[in-house]
């Protein structure tokens, strides 16, 4: 009988602390949940969760990245990634900050494509416009708005180089966002 006894209270204990495990746990997740519903609900402008058109083609990042097929049941994909981080500024002269991004794209070739793009910010959503290439397999090195223009800092070959070369030619461009596109500027 107390052997009985005995086996019940450990049984009676085991299933105490067992509960008490999971409703900390379940506790604890929940309030995990609640912790990544909020930023959503903020409308913060994220420029690394925003559509973006290359080439004709909308690509959706997701956290700075975003994987496409190249045709439908194929397995070589194109991977498209957000070079460093997004610069801040009003580019089209509504008050806001938008972003100004470089975008590389690679399909699995030797080549990686070098890309400017633009976010812009309607109330706290980022809207991704048209890009620009700059070029294959550059060396870029910053990129900056200033006054509503962005500018970006970048390497390339010279022309009679071949592309193993490493890019030493320095180059600054220029762009400005007119009427809702993209464009080069002077």
């Amino acid at each position: 009988m107390a052997k009985t006894k005995t086996l019940l209270a450990v049984v009676l204990l085991v299933a105490v602390v067992g509960l008490g495990f999971y409703l900390f746990e379940k506790q604890t997740k929940q309030g995990e949940e609640n912790i990544a519903v909020v930023p959503e609900a903020t409308n913060s402008f994220q420029p690394l969760n925003a559509s973006y058109e290359i080439e004709g083609q909308v690509v959706a990042l997701v956290n700075g990245k975003a994987e496409q097929e190249i045709a439908p049941i194929s397995i070589t994909k194109i991977f498209t990634s957000v070079w460093a981080d997004p610069v801040l500024g009003d580019l089209n002269n509504d008050g806001a900050d938008d972003a100004a991004l470089i975008l590389t794209q690679d399909s699995g070739g030797s080549g990686t494509f070098f890309y400017v793009a633009v976010a812009l910010n309607e109330a706290g959503k980022p809207k991704g416009i048209n890009t620009i290439l700059l070029g294959d397999r550059i060396a870029p090195q910053n990129i900056s708005i200033k006054d509503g223009v962005i500018r970006v800092d970048y390497a390339v070959r010279n022309p009679d180089e071949p592309m193993v070369q490493a890019p030493s030619v320095g180059v600054s461009e220029y762009y400005k966002v007119v009427g809702n596109i993209l464009q080069e500027s002077q």
